[in-house]
């Protein structure tokens, strides 16, 4: 008889979205028992938040997570663990030492133009200021940048952030990474465009916890699926026969036999002021060459309904830097060159015949997911994948 090291029906390595959507349902549809093991301290994985314990402001660990969707499944299922503010997201961002709204908007081209353009004469005038990339094929980003707004408003507002986002000049980046740039002929600058859009009342952590509060579930921080001095590892695992969701870095599971897959990540450098708000809105970019990071987050403007709850003249403000991720480093967005994507089919292929195993997740699959998508992917691995996978076991 095979001994299940983890005294459970299901394991889950890695406690994000994707992993606590599986766990949740396979104890809610299959009664089985879940372990859940993260190598963090915390559930949640990148949308993880917390309460500053000075100012009573709740900070998102690892940048400013938002969330929006126009899937009514997803949206439905979410709110079944947690309200939603009615915060709606919009950006500003700072050029030449004067501010303006994003997304670029009739508003951001009358303001930057000294003007008064209608609709039809800025679309116009953003047509000719194109010049001749209007209705050529871009051959890189700085091209494409050019094609759907015009020379002088993406040497504002794109050229620059991009290449402090990416440390590369656009002219050597792919014209996909802004191949739907967005650009408003009206006065609309509300960020997103999706049917329901908020932020979780009780903050991101209560949500999560909700999720996983069936006493089927167990979690267990601190374990690394790598580590064989304990028990949850992969080897280990893999010999019992327990059925494992993945959730972390497929490159890593496989020990890089077939080279590493490449990564953006962000560093972050908080700053305190003795002020009721500093920015006056929670997302600020700096589109400018002399501003070493991309944008600046006012966490307490997330959430202007818990002004009661703060601390008075205090507010915490994260600048944001972009670099290339190393080994060790936080995964954040992939970069996804020719060669990236040759990898990872290879190591999807391996994945495909690793038995009692299913990979999920933005790290497992390689991919960039919004909150939304990520549930949405879960929620659909869990009946086509993992589901069949407990009949089995």
């Amino acid at each position: 008889m095979t001994i299940n090291p983890a005294n459970a029906d299901l394991v889950i390595v890695g406690a994000g979205l994707f992993g606590l959507t599986v766990a949740q349902q396979a104890a809610e549809h299959a009664g089985v028992r879940v372990l859940i093991i993260d190598v963090r301290d915390h559930i949640g994985g990148n949308a993880y938040s917390y309460f500053d314990k000075e100012t009573g402001i709740e900070i998102h660990k690892y940048g400013a997570h938002l969330f929006h969707t126009s899937n009514r499944r997803v949206w439905e299922y979410v709110n079944r663990f947690t309200e939603f503010t009615d915060y709606v997201h919009r950006v500003y961002a700072t050029h030449d030492g004067e501010v303006y709204p994003l997304p670029i908007n009739l508003g951001t081209i009358n303001q930057f133009f000294r003007a008064h353009y209608t609709p039809a004469e800025a679309r116009a005038l953003v047509e000719r200021q194109a010049g001749e990339h209007a209705h050529g094929i871009a051959r890189n980003l700085d091209e494409q940048g050019k094609k759907l707004i015009g020379q002088p408003l993406y040497e504002a507002f794109i050229k620059n952030y991009t290449a402090k986002q990416w440390q590369t000049d656009p002219a050597e980046l792919p014209a996909s990474i802004i191949r739907r740039l967005p650009v408003r002929f009206n006065y609309d600058n509300r960020y997103f465009k999706d049917t329901w859009e908020g932020l979780p009342k009780n903050g991101y952590t209560a949500w999560f916890e909700r999720m996983i509060a069936d006493p089927r579930i167990e979690v267990k921080l601190g374990v690394d699926f790598f580590d064989e001095s304990q028990p949850l590892n992969r080897r280990t695992l893999a010999e019992a026969g327990v059925p494992v969701v993945y959730t972390g870095p497929i490159d890593r599971y496989f020990d890089y036999e077939l080279g590493e897959l490449k990564w953006r990540t962000v560093d972050f450098k908080e700053r305190r002021y003795d002020e009721d708000d500093h920015f006056g809105c929670p997302v600020m970019n700096y589109s400018d060459a002399d501003v070493p990071y991309t944008r600046a987050i006012e966490f307490k403007n997330f959430n202007p309904e818990r002004a009661e709850s703060y601390a008075p003249g205090k507010t915490v403000v994260w600048e944001e830097y972009s670099r290339f991720a190393r080994r060790g480093d936080e995964p954040y967005y992939p970069i996804n060159t020719d060669e990236d994507k040759s990898i990872y089919d290879q190591y999807r292929t391996k994945a495909q015949l690793e038995p009692n195993t299913v990979f999920g997740g933005r790290l497992g699959t390689y991919q960039y997911y919004d909150m939304h998508q990520v549930i949405d992917t879960a929620l659909t691995a869990y009946v086509e994948e993992v589901a069949p996978l407990l009949n089995r076991w």
